[in-house]
């Protein structure tokens, strides 16, 4: 073994002990899979402790420099190969390539599985073409396809992974799913990408678990971007989901002015995660969407968002409130309390709205089991949903319903 195996053996099972550390990596099958595919060799381009680092390594940018593939980081790998349970002797289709994570589906479905890889992108099915052999998996079969399509000539799959970013689900990656077959997709929901663990169930697909994730947007047929509305130069921005339209000069004139703060009283340890928040907001406040904003944006404080790239928002005509940066309660600052920020003529109202729902997931929901999602084609009536939050896209009728 050379200095440089030792060192990338060494960082990769650091890694992977962290992913089981925290939760991340729940299965035998996965963790070895992570401690035997080597990350480094699909993203030559990072030194060894950027590969080995949980973050994503980014492979190509488009002409404005925006990120159009990358490896992923690995701990939505993880959380998402848990997700979709491949057992040995599987078929799985992959659509979003690369290479590591098909050498990681190769590694799941042993020498009697088989996995299927492609990509839209011919620089992307290049690199996987050239790594997937070079790191020992050289029976991966990497295709050049739109994947709104699929792959239909090695149909029905037991498993299919999207690891792009998409904001529906055509029928063909139903249709090409085994009767009892799982789909695991980083789906768009108002704004908000969940990966979540869909089942076969005749003509819908049952949710089975979801976690938080980010992607790259799918390209080809399937692509459907996120509007983002200016604000502030290019300071400030709403992330916006599909048809959503805002009066963009009055929310920058709303900006322009200081704030209303309102504190919920809700507060959350240092650790804890409340990934389901976001969730339930989405479902329960009309014109939610998310605030986007550069480090000069809170270092002249113009705003106090709790995250920079997608903080909670919601807007309604002339005004808008987002989720804050939670402040420090208590000597010790071992937990945050939860925040409002509005701004416009009704930010006030907009902002106690806003809040009134943060209390309402901390007495219904924390802690509690989660969302149900199901997906049903889009010309299911009403009548044959389950009830819960609907929202319609082209092909689906996705429900968000809560116990």
């Amino acid at each position: 073994m050379t200095e440089e195996q030792r060192q990338a053996h060494a960082f990769r099972n650091k890694l992977v002990d962290n992913l089981v550390a925290d939760g991340t990596v729940r299965t035998q099958t996965v963790e070895h899979a992570l401690r035997t595919v080597p990350r480094h060799q699909f993203a030559p381009e990072a030194t060894l402790a950027q590969a080995y680092a949980d973050e994503a390594v980014v492979t190509k940018v488009d002409q404005h420099g925006l990120a159009i593939s990358s490896v992923s980081a690995p701990q939505v790998i993880a959380m998402m190969l848990e997700l979709l349970d491949v057992h040995p002797g599987h078929r799985v289709l992959e659509i979003g390539s690369g290479g590591y994570n098909a050498a990681l589906l190769r590694e799941l479905v042993g020498d009697t599985g088989h996995v299927t890889t492609l990509d839209i992108d011919q620089d992307v099915v290049d690199r996987a073409t050239q790594y997937l052999p070079a790191a020992g998996y050289p029976d991966v079969r990497v295709l050049r396809a739109d994947g709104e399509y699929g792959a239909p000539d090695g149909a029905p799959y037991d498993r299919i992974i999207i690891t792009v970013g998409a904001a529906d689900i055509p029928p063909t990656w139903i249709h090409q799913l085994t009767p009892d077959g799982r789909l695991v997709v980083p789906l768009r929901l108002r704004n908000l990408t969940r990966a979540i663990a869909f089942d076969r169930r005749g003509d819908h697909l049952a949710g089975d678990g979801y976690g938080p994730c980010g992607f790259v947007p799918m390209q080809g047929a399937g692509e459907d971007r996120e509007q983002l509305v200016l604000l502030a130069g290019r300071e400030v921005g709403l992330r916006l989901d599909g048809g959503m339209h805002v009066n963009a000069p009055a929310l920058r004139a709303a900006l322009a002015h200081t704030g209303t703060d309102i504190w919920t009283g809700v507060t959350v340890g240092q650790q804890e995660p409340f990934d389901d928040l976001e969730l339930h907001l989405s479902t329960t406040l009309p014109g939610f969407c998310r605030l986007a904003a550069q480090k000069s944006a809170f270092d002249s404080g113009l705003v106090n968002a709790s995250w920079r790239t997608a903080s909670p928002a919601v807007v309604d005509g002339d005004s808008f409130a987002y989720r804050m940066r939670p402040r420090p309660v208590g000597e010790d600052h071992t937990s945050y309390e939860f925040g409002v920020r509005g701004h416009g003529p009704r930010g006030v109202e907009l902002a106690e709205r806003f809040a009134e729902q943060i209390r309402t997931w901390n007495e219904r929901q924390r802690g509690g089991p989660g969302a149900r999602i199901t997906a049903y084609p889009a010309d299911t009536p009403d009548s044959h949903l389950p009830e819960g939050f609907v929202i319609d896209k082209p092909h689906t009728r996705v429900t968000i319903s809560w116990p």
